[in-house]
């Protein structure tokens, strides 16, 4: 069995350096919700030196309030804009010797899409036109996933370690309770769920289906170190392989 461990980078939490040991891919904020063209280019540096898979974590333009803010944008604004904040990213990490592998929408652009159809398709072709060996990553079982697929990319099905979900499969909305788990204990319990068994238990105690390719463990929590250590033990013990590949 494996399994991919992603982390979000460049967006000025403290703890992003320590994650890579940890990860095998990254996801670097283009500069839209978090990062400028200097953290870019460190960032590309630090995950080529760590050896990891280098994705783009484009966004709403959203910066006061990190990506978060719900928007309705015409679909040519979100075209035009997802292909400028991977073209950057793309042309950072070319400049150093690396190879763009993914990209992952970041906060309300991703989840907005987890559920738009429109949305996801316009995301998916934004992607496609940069380079169509890009690969798409999603919300497990969402609208993301099947709009990339529809358009002849390759997808990676993502889970949260540290997140809670609903019955539908979708995230519990940050703000409400049962979005955050900060429990090292209760994290790695869901995890391993959703890797070994393809299923997580809801905030309302349903248990959903989902496919797990890849782990996001975010690095902006107290604890993200500590879960992304027991979570790398865990698999080590269970016999799960950590890959990019």
């Amino acid at each position: 069995m494996k399994i991919d461990l992603n982390a979000d980078i460049g967006e000025g939490c403290p703890g992003e350096r320590e994650l890579l040991p940890l990860v095998t891919s990254v996801n670097i904020a283009c500069g839209f919700h978090a990062g400028d063209a200097s953290i870019m280019l460190q960032s590309v540096r630090q995950a080529l030196e760590a050896g990891v898979a280098i994705g783009a974590h484009p966004s709403f333009p959203d910066r006061e309030n990190f990506g978060r803010t719900a928007m309705q944008l015409p679909p040519e604004d979100v075209y035009a804009q997802v292909i400028y904040q991977i073209g950057a990213l793309r042309a950072l990490t070319e400049s150093l010797g690396g190879r763009l592998v993914h990209v992952k929408p970041h906060g309300m652009l991703y989840n907005q899409a987890a559920r738009d159809a429109q949305l996801a398709e316009v995301i998916a072709m934004a992607v496609k036109a940069v380079n169509p060996a890009l690969m798409i990553v999603g919300l497990a079982g969402s609208e993301s996933i099947r709009a990339a697929r529809a358009a002849g990319l390759a997808t990676r099905e993502e889970v949260f370690a540290d997140r809670g979900y609903q019955a539908d499969g979708s995230l519990v909305p940050r703000g409400q309770p049962g979005a955050l788990i900060d429990n090292a204990e209760q994290a790695i319990r869901q995890t391993l769920d959703m890797v070994q068994r393809g299923e997580v238990q809801s905030r309302g105690g349903e248990w959903v289906p989902v496919r797990a390719e890849t782990v996001c463990l975010h690095g902006d929590g107290p604890h993200a170190i500590g879960f992304a250590r027991q979570i790398r033990q865990a698999f080590r013990a269970h016999q799960i392989d950590v890959t990019s590949r």
